[in-house]
């Protein structure tokens, strides 16, 4: 009876229905990334700039990869289409199923319609839509469940009604761009604290600029003739005055008033012009001040190329104010923008070809951005954008980065140009295609991660100690000469040589953020006192030969302290335990009881370096010559850093016996050193 039912018309008209009602979810439910992406392509018009996107191909393959992407651990996190001349409507369905997805950026397109509906990814940190022709009215509570969205960048399009008051529900919002559209009305309630940069100039705006918004300049509101209060010297609600008929004299009380009124404006002329020339008088002397202290004297031989930009602000995200990618080269008599090379050796460009050059995203960070570059010669270039170093002007900071850029070792990068702008600078870097340490431990390219075997490691870790002992030779004067040594800031080279990069700019970070921006503050004494020398940039080092050795993510690179794991405390328990071996990264493929005691030599000089007591802990010249002992290395290599003797004296006598016996050595004579180490 039962068969016959489920066999009957009814039913499976019935069962018909249902599985074609489920059947797109049961299609969402098993959507991969690549799955997502092709719809979204197939959504397009004329997607011709995304033939790299094929059915067999992965979208974040590590030799070819899908164009427009930036991915993590094999997650999509950025769809990055900025100028691609697309057009049509996103699959929205495909887009939901991409779990990694935070970023969008479909800048400088030919996208049109009402908004789409991104609202529906709540996950979403930046919504770039610039330049496009998008236009009606975004709904007022569009943005209520983006609570995780940061940038909202909507200019350049057609956009038009009252201005979504559910944007200042978001509690994260850093950047909120909605210039050059036809938004009306008041401006609703924004003023979130964490708001760094906003432009609503060029729309229909009108009434008073809310409080929150009142920090930034009227630059941010210019184009909108209906707004008004002190910003635009007018005074919202005020009636028209009456005018006098003409043949009808003002009262003997009304010139009074006139009188008084001029007399007042000329007291307050003359007050602000007093103040300008005392302001004036300071900013001068403060600029005296800190070009003597960042040494305004060494900028001979800085070379710089004069280019401007036009006018008309930056609508593409990931570009600097001054450039969207159109320039021209001006006369002296106009405003400069200068791009000073540092280096010639790589050739000689402006600023110019690297604003025309195709940008891709390589990753953001607590002091700014990061974008790979490929300029029409032929060469790439890194540019990164820096935001947080407004501690110096624009004298001091060349004489700094000529500084830098007159290193010269096979271990260091140096920059080879930068430019100066009061809200950011730029610093420009040879492109190394390896990538970072950071990714070739912890990324996703299994087969690079098997190949790093103990003899590159080895090699990795000497070299980074051994460009971080001449950071420290040359930079002496500096009281944390390199300052953010991690493993993301070291770059493999060929034959895995690495190269060691964002060094020297401690003095000019601003003071609230070096704590949370750079590594050196990550060692116990700079935690517990802000109290930096160049010993936090060997516990740094300790960390890098931990992180090395064991293939453990360190959480000292996580500000927030949740994810990684502690590896000073991990390595110490251990080795107190005796436990040295179960440290030892098992892809390294420790074959023979040679290689590991070379393991655990370096193990004992990270836990070493990472000694919470600085006076403890060794210095650069013994961590140099212990490494370089791990294999019976030649000693001399320490003659390369002269001036180590002026910066840290005779740095053994400051090592507790106990310390130095708890990690493995029997004496401090040298007689039996199981680390390998020679102090001279």
């Amino acid at each position: 009876m039962a068969i016959h039912f489920l066999l009957s018309p009814p039913f499976l008209i019935l069962l018909f229905f249902i599985l074609l009602f489920l059947f797109p979810e049961i299609i969402r439910a098993y959507m991969t990334d690549s799955d997502a992406l092709l719809r979204i392509k197939k959504s397009l018009n004329d997607p011709q700039s995304l033939d790299s996107w094929k059915i067999g191909t992965k979208p974040c393959d590590q030799v070819i990869p899908w164009a427009g992407l930036v991915c993590t651990n094999g997650l999509v996190i950025n769809i990055h289409l900025r100028s691609m001349s697309l057009s049509g409507h996103l699959d929205f369905t495909a887009l939901s199923q991409m779990p990694g997805l935070r970023i969008i950026s479909i800048e400088n397109n030919s996208f049109s319609g009402p908004i789409p509906e991104f609202n529906k990814l709540g996950s979403l940190k930046a919504l770039y839509l610039s330049m496009n022709q998008y236009s009606g009215e975004i709904p007022a509570g569009y943005f209520s469940e983006m609570t995780s969205l940061k940038k909202i960048w909507f200019d350049g399009n057609r956009f038009s009604g009252k201005i979504p008051s559910s944007i200042g529900e978001l509690p994260n919002l850093v950047e909120l761009h909605l210039e050059d559209n036809q938004f009306s009305g008041k401006i609703p309630a924004i003023g979130q604290r964490s708001l760094e940069s906003v432009n609503l100039s060029y729309n229909n705006l009108t009434g008073e600029v809310p409080p929150g918004l009142a920090r930034f300049d009227a630059a941010s509101f210019e184009g909108n003739p209906g707004l008004c209060g002190a910003k635009f010297g007018t005074v919202c609600g005020d009636p028209i005055p009456k005018k006098p008929k003409p043949n009808e004299k003002p009262s003997k009380s009304t010139r009074i008033e006139y009188a008084l009124m001029a007399v007042s404006l000329l007291i307050l002329m003359l007050m602000i012009i007093g103040i300008f020339v005392l302001m004036k008088k300071k900013k001068k002397k403060d600029k005296s001040e800190r070009n003597a202290m960042m040494g305004k004297d060494n900028l001979e031989g800085s070379v710089g190329l004069t280019i401007c930009s036009i006018s008309k602000p930056s609508a593409i995200p990931g570009q600097s104010s001054f450039g969207t990618g159109q320039t021209a080269l001006i006369t002296k008599k106009k405003a400069q923008v200068e791009l000073m090379m540092l280096n010639n050796s790589k050739g000689r460009f402006g600023l110019a070809d690297v604003m025309k050059a195709a940008a891709e995203v390589l990753g953001n960070g607590m002091l700014g951005s990061s974008y790979k570059a490929m300029m029409s010669n032929g060469m790439t270039v890194v540019v990164k954008r820096l935001k947080e170093m407004n501690m110096v002007d624009k004298e001091g900071f060349e004489a700094e980065m000529t500084r830098l850029g007159r290193l010269d070792h096979p271990n260091v990068l140096t920059p080879i140009a930068c430019h100066y702008r009061k809200e950011e600078k730029l610093l420009i870097y040879e492109y190394i295609p390896s990538g970072s340490l950071v990714y070739l431990l912890h990324g996703e390219g299994e087969m690079r991660h098997s190949e790093l075997d103990w003899h590159a490691r080895l090699k990795i870790i000497q070299g980074i100690a051994r460009g971080l002992g001449y950071i420290h030779s040359e930079l002496a004067i500096l009281e944390l000469p390199h300052g953010n040594l991690k493993s993301s800031n070291v770059l493999m080279g060929p034959n895995y040589q690495p190269l060691i990069v964002d060094f020297g700019l401690h003095r000019m970070i601003n003071t609230n953020h070096v704590a949370n921006a750079l590594a050196g503050y990550k060692a116990p004494e700079a935690i517990q006192s802000r109290q930096v020398s160049p010993k936090c940039d060997v516990y740094c080092l300790g960390i890098i030969i931990l992180e090395v050795v064991t293939g453990k993510f360190p959480c000292q690179y996580v500000n927030s302290g949740k994810g990684g794991t502690d590896v000073v405390q991990w390595v110490r328990s251990a080795m107190h335990e005796q436990r040295e071996g179960e440290l030892l990264d098992p892809d390294m493929g420790a074959g023979s009881s040679r290689y590991v005691a070379e393991m655990k030599k370096a193990l004992r000089i990270g836990a070493a370096c990472t000694e919470s007591d600085p006076g403890a802990r060794l210095d650069i010249r013994e961590a140099i010559c212990s490494l370089e002992n791990i294999q019976g290395g030649d000693e001399s290599r320490i003659a390369m850093f002269p001036s180590f003797g002026d910066t840290y004296g005779d740095a053994a006598s400051t090592i507790s016996e106990s310390s130095y016996k708890s990690w493995g050595g029997e004496s401090k004579d040298g007689r039996n050193d199981s680390f390998g180490y020679h102090v001279s």
